[in-house]
């Protein structure tokens, strides 16, 4: 009988029992990364079927280089430095807020000062998959408090970095050993911010240039294969280098190389060419959580188990909302930042491997750090989904109380933004106009032959440069998914002419063609003359 490698039978089983469990939670109503987290502690159930805990880290740790050099893709370096005494003030409050709770939670334990130390350093740092995926579900990336929420994570991937080196002669001072040399410590130190300066300032020199021109170099062949490849080589091989040469982490180095490439006109374009490996990839990380998850902790220390949760979310959030206000952001930006950083994730797995290699930080240590994140990662959705309803209450409590007469934005406040947990999309005030989903090849023939009749359009995109040119052309559009419930709502379809999808891609269009036929008008356009031959859109 033919024996399946490691490699091969792990990402098959994470990737079908993810699905399976996924799509089970969607049908449930739920978010399908609990069907992910619940796939991982079955498998770590059943160490027969073939599954390997350190390969489905390694793939999980493609999904986060990948999901970085996305973010960096649609990031700036004027976007991090815009908010970096936000970022660096509230990464730190959370690390002196959370470490000596963790360490008073391991004193109760009966743990050493140490152990306590990289616990409570563990439960600081926010997971960047859980983060990012929730920023960009609510349209938040590009907005102040994504860049915020963005510029927050990257401080802390930053000082887990050098948190990462100099524990171990850290942890020696707390085991009561000779302290070590301070002029080695010192060296440590500047090492690895020497490293950091010169990888940043390479990238800025070197990268900036290098990456476009090569993206560009690609694009000139016209081929789609060579150009995805180009776009993968650059994500994984910045990273690479980034971690061998300058000991950065490999996401903080894949989101530098995306931020590089974010000045090229292809960006969008690459994001596009990375998304499918990069959603496969980051279930998988849900998957390996899973697989670390010990479920008997939850019985043998169920007073320990509500402590780290609290902290994760009750402290931590605390800590970026007192910031979030200090820095004079509304109440409503502070619950969303702090809702956002609620949860721990990679880094904190990290620091729990260490500190058990090291022999400071107990078995149960680590139960409690991946309790911990499963459990924040499974509430940040329902925070989030209470922080909507929140909103939607008050909303209609300000709209009860104010006067009939009065317009609706005359009464706008501070406290009244607009779904602050998700960036709101204006309604189109259009009427008899055709909405145009997709403005690729087809879509640009359709809209110049609309435009030339005078005929209102109103166009969904999911490319953001090319809704930039549009709204410079003075032409309504939105940038979003079409199947989007929100996004389509402002269309204002009951008054529209007609809605036409010119979309390449058959799965998206098949979720169109499901859909309950819209209430609308029949489709009337201006007279035209009849074309030779029909194109099917």
């Amino acid at each position: 009988m033919l024996h399946v490698p490691p490699l091969v039978s792990t990402l098959t089983i994470g990737l079908v029992l993810a699905f399976s469990l996924g799509l089970l939670a969607h049908r449930l109503k739920l978010p399908p990364l609990v069907g992910y987290l619940i796939a991982g502690v079955a498998i770590g159930f059943a160490p027969g079927v073939g599954a390997d805990q350190n390969i489905a880290n390694q793939l999980a740790e493609v999904g986060v280089i990948l999901l970085l050099f996305g973010v960096g893709l649609h990031f700036s370096v004027q976007d991090l430095l815009s908010v970096r005494a936000i970022a660096i003030s509230g990464a730190v409050l959370q690390g002196l807020i959370a470490t000596p709770l963790g360490m008073a939670v391991g004193w109760g334990l009966g743990w050493s000062p140490a152990a306590g130390f990289i616990f409570g350093l563990a439960l600081s740092v926010a997971s960047t998959v859980v983060l990012l995926r929730m920023l960009q579900e609510r349209r938040l990336i590009d907005t102040e408090r994504g860049k915020i929420t963005v510029g927050w994570l990257i401080v802390q991937d930053i000082a887990m970095v050098l948190a990462l080196v100099l524990l171990p002669a850290l942890t020696g001072l707390f085991e009561g050993e000779a302290p070590p040399d301070t002029a080695t410590m010192l060296r440590q130190a500047a090492e690895v911010i020497g490293k950091l300066v010169i990888f940043s300032v390479a990238m800025l020199l070197v990268g900036k240039k290098l990456i476009p021109m090569l993206l560009h170099y690609v694009a000139h062949t016209g081929s789609r294969e060579l150009f995805r490849l180009a776009v993968l080589s650059i994500a994984l091989g910045f990273a690479f280098l980034a971690a061998e040469l300058f000991g950065v982490s490999l996401a903080l180095g894949a989101f530098f190389a995306g931020m590089m490439l974010s000045e090229s006109q292809l960006s969008q374009q690459a994001a596009t060419e990375s998304l499918p490996l990069r959603d496969a990839f980051a279930v998988l990380f849900f998957v390996s959580v899973g697989m670390l998850f010990h479920p008997a902790i939850m019985a043998d220390a169920p007073l320990a188990v509500i402590a780290t949760v609290l902290i994760i979310i009750v402290a931590k959030s605390a800590a970026a909302f007192l910031v979030v206000r200090v820095f004079k952001h509304t109440r409503d930006a502070a619950f969303v930042i702090s809702v956002s950083l609620a949860q721990i994730g990679e880094f904190s797995f990290i620091l729990a491997s260490l500190g058990m290699r090291l022999g400071v930080l107990p078995a149960e240590g680590r139960d409690l750090i991946i309790a911990g994140a499963i459990i924040s990662i499974l509430l940040n959705p329902i925070l989030f989904a209470a922080l909507d309803a929140y909103f939607a209450r008050r909303e209609r409590a300000a709209a009860e109380a104010a006067d009939a007469a009065a317009p609706r934005h005359e009464i706008a406040s501070e406290e009244e933004e607009a779904t602050p947990t998700r960036e709101p999309i204006r309604p189109t005030s259009l009427t008899d106009h055709v909405v145009l989903v997709g403005h690729g090849r087809v879509g640009k023939f359709i809209s110049k032959t609309l435009r030339e009749r005078g005929t209102p359009l109103y166009i969904i995109e999911d490319n953001a440069d090319d809704v930039a040119d549009l709204k410079e052309h003075g032409i309504e559009a939105v940038n979003g998914n079409g199947a989007d419930p929100e996004v389509i709502q402002s269309a204002n379809l009951p008054e529209a002419r007609c809605l036409l999808v010119a979309i390449p891609d058959a799965f998206e269009a098949a979720r169109w063609c499901s859909r309950p036929a819209p209430s609308m008008p029949s489709c009337r356009l201006s007279p035209a003359p009849t074309p030779k031959r029909r194109s099917t859109i």
